[in-house]
């Protein structure tokens, strides 16, 4: 029997200016679910995880969010999840939702986000995984991020590794691709 899959999806509490940005939270969602796999994510029902929440929830996805206790009302924490784990802090809520997935997915978003993708990319770094780690670069978000890594490799403070352990995809069509080709 083939396990259950999970994606691990980091994005914004908030929906960005470009409409695009939750259109794809939106196609993810549906991917997920049209793929038979599980969306692990922060649990809020506000901005880009909500978009991706509803969307894997309405076409059939297996849940499961993760929210810290003080979040639970800024982030509208949603009730009708599969299943909601409820942490006492933002690090055991990372901890949470990387140990219970086989990928990593991260969207649009602000400083949380950021935090997340440089968590799970550091223990990929230092060894301690080798999940793999996908950048949905809609509309370019995640250039200038790019270009950061870019120079960080550049001056010396990272090997070229760093560079290959992470995937920048602009698309969901792609995203969907690569995943079914990392966790097949």
């Amino acid at each position: 029997m083939t396990p259950l899959r999970s994606i691990c999806v980091f994005c914004g509490s908030r929906p960005g200016l470009s409409p695009s940005y939750a259109q794809s939270a939106r196609s993810l969602g549906q991917g997920i679910a049209d793929h038979g796999w599980r969306l692990v994510y922060g649990a809020g029902d506000v901005g880009l995880m909500g978009e991706v929440a509803r969307a894997a929830l309405t076409a059939g996805a297996r849940t499961m969010g993760v929210i810290p206790t003080h979040l639970m009302g800024m982030e509208k924490g949603k009730r009708d999840l599969g299943q909601l784990v409820i942490t006492e802090d933002m690090h055991e809520r990372k901890k949470v939702m990387f140990m219970n997935s086989d990928a990593i997915v991260v969207l649009p978003g602000g400083a949380g986000s950021l935090d997340e993708f440089f968590e799970v990319l550091t223990w990929r770094q230092i060894g301690l995984h080798t999940k793999p780690i996908f950048l949905l670069d809609t509309d370019g978000y995640w250039q200038p991020l790019i270009q950061l890594m870019n120079h960080v490799v550049a001056q010396g403070f990272a090997e070229e590794s760093l560079r290959s352990s992470y995937i920048s995809v602009p698309d969901v069509p792609g995203l969907l691709a690569q995943l079914e080709n990392h966790l097949s």
